[in-house]
């Protein structure tokens, strides 16, 4: 395990150079700010929910408001995690990490279910990565595959980029899908990921859109999906940045399958 900085850029000389450009501060006054108020809000309200010995017993309502500070205060703080590894990542530092794979793919759905609100994710908490936790994940729609080389030997490379890359592609087929997901991690050499809906699928002409900053497709019939056009920009960005590629396959009304390819880490 280890930091490596991958990338350098070399001023004269050999000097290391770096250019400081006015979002840069910003992004760290952001990121600082954010962070502990969120903490608090984060801890305060699971006292509320978890002590009701000492702070008193909740009525139904004042708990599904609770849960719902809490689900928003985690997409909160995810968010920020995801500007932290996208900024790191062009920075060109990577955490060099030897990790199952499907701890990763556990963790990333975890996540999704837990902001999105699904009943009975507490079970899942419960239950090790294995058969039955992907036969529950069924009873949601989300059909997962793992197989080839990453299906029993550690991948090479940083896990929180790889878990905060499944997440947003996981959320984001969640929020279009009807009633389907499939997640397919594999490969023998480079990390292999699929992730596909049967959703109402994008129009050809939309389909660079979607990796654009602040870029949502204007249509009515998606106007009540939230977003701000942000996850899958950065999650390019993210892949890109580690020398991966990713891809998308869709046609009106057939949904949408996104495949990434990520090599392993090599400093």
């Amino acid at each position: 395990m280890g930091l490596w900085k991958k990338k350098v850029e070399l001023g004269e000389k050999g000097t290391e150079k770096k250019t400081l450009t006015p979002r840069e501060p910003f992004i760290d006054l952001l990121i600082h700010d954010l962070s502990g108020p969120l903490s608090i809000v984060s801890s305060s309200v699971t006292s509320l929910l978890q002590k009701t010995e000492r702070y008193g017993p909740l009525t139904e309502a004042q708990r599904k408001v609770l849960e719902r500070i809490a689900r928003n205060t985690l997409r909160a703080q995810l968010l920020i995690q995801e500007i932290i590894e996208i900024t790191r990542s062009m920075e060109g530092l990577f955490q060099k990490e030897y990790f199952p794979v499907d701890k990763v793919i556990r963790e990333s759905i975890l996540e999704v279910l837990e902001i999105t609100g699904f009943e009975g994710v507490e079970t899942l908490y419960g239950m090790d990565y294995g058969e039955e936790f992907k036969r529950f994940l069924q009873s949601y729609g989300i059909y997962v595959d793992v197989g080839g080389k990453w299906c029993h030997t550690p991948f090479c490379h940083d896990p929180k980029k790889i878990q905060q890359i499944l997440r947003n592609l996981i959320s984001n087929a969640m929020k279009y899908r009807r009633t389907r997901v499939d997640l397919f991690v594999g490969g023998e050499e480079e990390l292999l990921i699929m992730v596909k809906d049967d959703g109402r699928g994008i129009p050809l002409e939309n389909q660079e859109i979607i990796f654009q900053r602040f870029k949502r497709l204007r249509e009515k019939r998606d106007s009540e999906i939230p977003g701000l056009g942000l996850g899958l920009a950065g999650v390019k960005a993210l892949i890109e940045a580690m020398a991966g590629e990713i891809t998308l396959e869709s046609k009106e009304g057939m949904g949408t399958c996104f495949r990434v390819r990520v090599p392993p880490f090599t400093p």
